[in-house]
């Protein structure tokens, strides 16, 4: 385990390579889990502001389940999550002609109507950061890929040679900053040594 600040660090999130293979896995990740996307209390404040952005990126179920549902729900294993239809895909996500899921998050994003990329839970993934009862201040950052789904994104990232940490950049200066990132990156440095 690597730790900075009141962060426990994975040593396989140093060790491990991993780069997404979109045009393998469809963006599977956005409909294969136990409940929607994780959400921190300032994402959900977003969720209510920018709905209206957002909406036109949404397939017709999506927008019917938020409806019905609302913008976020309560899940007790996992906070506060974005909705999903039926148990399965995320009410944000839709499906291209090819099958990959797209976040209108993201999509809206792109087009430059929003400051916010997407939930810094998906950004991350396949990190995944939990805290412990006994030491709310606490947490912890797992490496935690899916066994079937992320398989091509792991033989891509031996490929390429890419570790979690470095593929994450974005991702973990978005969520930590640039001094936590310059950290954990001169911690993978010093581990190979």
């Amino acid at each position: 385990m690597i730790a900075i600040d009141n962060k426990l660090i994975s040593d396989e999130v140093v060790e491990e390579q991993f780069v997404c293979d979109l045009a393998k896995c469809k963006g599977g990740c956005c409909e294969d889990g136990d409940a929607g996307a994780p959400l921190e209390d300032w994402e959900k404040k977003k969720l209510d502001e920018f709905y209206t952005t957002i909406q036109p990126y949404m397939t017709a179920a999506g927008i019917a389940e938020v409806r019905k549902q609302g913008k976020y729900i309560y899940d007790n294993e996992f906070g506060w999550v974005t909705p999903t239809i039926n148990g399965g895909i995320c009410a944000y996500g839709k499906k291209d002609d090819s099958g990959t899921i797209l976040c209108a998050v993201e999509q809206a994003y792109n087009d430059g109507k929003l400051d916010w990329k997407k939930p810094i839970s998906c950004h991350l993934f396949p990190i995944k950061i939990s805290r412990s009862e006994l030491d709310p201040d606490m947490e912890y950052v797992n490496y935690e890929p899916r066994e079937d789904l992320c398989r091509a994104a792991c033989k891509l990232g031996t490929k390429l040679k890419v570790p979690v940490y470095q593929f994450l950049k974005d991702a973990l200066i978005r969520k930590y900053g640039q001094e936590f990132y310059d950290t954990l990156s001169a911690t993978a440095v010093h581990m190979k040594k």
